[in-house]
């Protein structure tokens, strides 16, 4: 093994021994890279003039016009959030199914996928349905672990259901990977790939885990019908709940219908979608009358707070990417996949494992941008569609938001439960909706027209 080779996987040790400590990510991905860079230098195995490309990268990160998609998607979760929109869509649902065993639970997972295609912020899901269901759900008699792992699992629909600012970050990430893969080998007529395709893509998947977690509901309504019982408010049937489902759902489908259905039509771009729909939130939280000066400046602080998050790990993760690939990091990866035995299904295998595993301590922000500019090269060398790769991805990302010790779904529910509501479970409640979410990616790898079948019919 060379001595370029002996320092990238240093530096991927390091890398995660800072994080494992407790290091701030975007600081941590940038000093790491800087002090290996000035240490090779030292030892003339690194070129410093690698460190010119710099300002490009971050000039290339400031006029990336997809990635204004990401604060603008940001606002408009906030903006929905703050407007008490899954207040409604919780109560409305809850007398829709709450005859049912189960029915509170089902009704949970169907508010999250609403919320999901409206807002696309996992944590803002969380909190509000964990703030608002989950005492509903232990007042119903609900088993904790079934209630916790519940919303939990329905508030990560955020991450693959679009317009999702996961999809967003993921899709231009892998886009120009595709196209500098491509350009390698070759192939000069390279097939446009972009954000829209993987929205495309991750519909029919997202809806998928919706239809799995709904049925291991009902399952655990007909093996343990004491953990869910049935839970109803009387008084409201017939035409009075038509009407109250209606004033529930029709403003957030609406705006999910304009948003998502002007990106997979063609009639805008991410972009420009994500600011009609903070416009159109906005709308939503005047016609509720919840928006006001306090409001609003709370939710500028906040879309402001995530979105500085978001860009300062992009920007310590191009400098370490740039100094990886200075010591020859990419080749090293590169080789190691495509060498080994068995080919794209062992190489595959290889690459989910690492990023499942990577789920348990980091975010999937960081594990985007860590990992995907130095394995999706590799694997794009095996001829893979793009969409199906970077679904399966997002699926895979999906459960770092709920796998122990540091799942942030896992944080948010323990920072809104009761204190009847222990920790325990909730780590013991999600381990069923994890093996479901494994369960769906497993699908989805021998199915991979559920990724792809959509994206050719539309686009």
């Amino acid at each position: 093994m060379s001595t370029n080779e002996v320092i990238s996987i240093l530096m991927l040790l390091t890398l995660t021994g800072a994080m494992l400590i407790g290091f701030p990510v975007a600081f941590t991905l940038a000093g790491v890279a800087v002090l290996f860079a000035l240490g090779g230098s030292l030892i003339g195995q690194f070129d410093m003039f690698f460190f010119a490309a710099v300002p490009s990268r971050f000039f290339g990160v400031m006029t990336n016009e997809i990635l204004v998609a990401v604060p603008l998607f940001v606002f408009m979760g906030v903006m929905l959030e703050k407007s008490k929109v899954a207040e409604d869509l919780l109560r409305t649902m809850g007398q829709c199914f709450g005859k049912l065993r189960g029915g509170l639970g089902i009704s949970v997972t169907l508010v999250g996928m609403l919320l999901a295609a409206s807002t696309g912020i996992v944590g803002a899901t969380v909190v509000t349905m964990g703030l608002l269901s989950l005492p509903s759900m232990i007042k119903a008699g609900y088993d904790h672990k079934l209630a916790c792992g519940t919303i939990c699992a329905s508030g990560t629909l955020g991450q693959i259901i679009p317009p999702s600012i996961a999809l967003v970050i993921l899709g231009d990430a892998l886009a120009g990977t595709y196209t500098e893969a491509q350009l390698a080998k070759g192939n000069y007529l390279v097939e446009p790939f972009g954000v829209i395709d993987l929205f495309a893509g991750a519909l029919l998947p997202g809806l998928l885990l919706v239809v799995l977690y709904v049925i291991w509901l009902i399952i655990v309504g007909i093996g343990k019908p004491e953990t869910c019982p049935p839970y109803y408010e009387s008084g409201i049937e017939g035409r009075e709940l038509l009407k109250q489902i209606a004033k529930a759902l029709l403003p957030p489908a609406f705006l999910v219908i304009a948003v998502l259905g002007s990106i997979l039509a063609g009639l805008a771009t991410p972009t420009e979608a994500a600011s009609f729909g903070g416009v159109g939130a906005m709308c939503l939280a005047i016609l509720k009358r919840q928006l006001s000066r306090v409001i609003l400046i709370d939710v500028l602080r906040t879309t402001t707070r995530i979105s500085c998050m978001v860009f300062g790990i992009l920007l310590g993760a191009s400098l370490f990417s740039l100094t990886f690939r200075g010591f020859g990091g990419d080749d090293l990866v590169h080789q190691f996949l495509t060498d080994l035995p068995g080919g794209f299904i062992t190489a595959m295998l290889i690459v989910m494992g690492i990023m499942f595993l990577l789920g348990f301590v980091l975010d999937f922000i960081e594990i985007v941008f860590i990992v995907v500019p130095i394995v999706a090269p590799a694997l794009f060398t095996f001829d893979i569609n793009p969409v199906w790769l970077g679904v399966m991805m997002a699926m895979n990302l999906q459960t770092s938001f709920m796998t122990p010790p540091f799942g942030w779904a896992l944080f948010y529910i323990r920072g809104v439960a009761p204190e009847v509501v222990q920790t325990s479970d909730i780590y013991r409640g999600v381990i069923p909706f994890i093996c479901i979410q494994l369960l769906g990616l497993v699908i989805l790898a021998t199915y991979p027209d559920l990724a792809t079948w959509l994206p050719s019919k539309i686009l």
